[in-house]
Formats: structure tokens, sequence, C-alpha cells
């Protein structure tokens, strides 16, 4: 396992699930991934080595302003590849 492989950025998860959340039929894999990609620059990173340590030191209250902010983030991510899409 390289050191690379070892840590995660928790941010990633809880951003694909907001784009899970606000999915419209005709989002494509392209768009999806470039809203993504917008959406997380504007977040900080969240690095763990293990899942566990996330939920075990994290409080309900952080946990959810991380969700509700990533929310955030991927409709504002969504805007911004809208208004800038290439054609």
């Amino acid at each position: 396992m390289s050191l690379r492989d070892a840590i995660d950025n928790f941010y990633e998860r809880l951003v694909l699930d907001a784009i899970d959340a606000t999915r419209q039929e005709e989002d494509t894999a392209d768009y999806l991934t470039d809203v993504m990609c917008v959406a997380l620059n504007r977040l900080p990173a969240r690095y763990y080595r293990h899942s566990i340590d996330m939920m075990f030191y994290l409080a309900d209250e952080e946990l959810k302003a991380m969700k509700e902010k990533s929310l955030a983030e991927v409709r504002a991510a969504r805007d911004f590849v809208n208004q800038h899409q290439r054609h």
C-alpha cells in the first residue's frame, strides 16, 4: 500500500453524497466530475487515515455543518460549471 492509498479526504464522500442528492436526469459524468472538482476546491481538506477515526472524533454538530457546507458548495459548483461550460 502506498502512502497516498493510506489516507482519504472526508469531504470527498460528503461531496459525492451531495451530488447524489442534487442529481438531475440530464447530468453527464463529465459534468458531475467538473462539479465535484469545483466543489472540492472550495472546501478545506479534511484528511483521515481510518474512517472509524473520523466518525469517533467528529461531533454530530460538526458533521452536520460539514454536510450542509458540502451541499452548498455543490450547488454553487453547479452554477459555476453551468456558467463556464465549453460548447
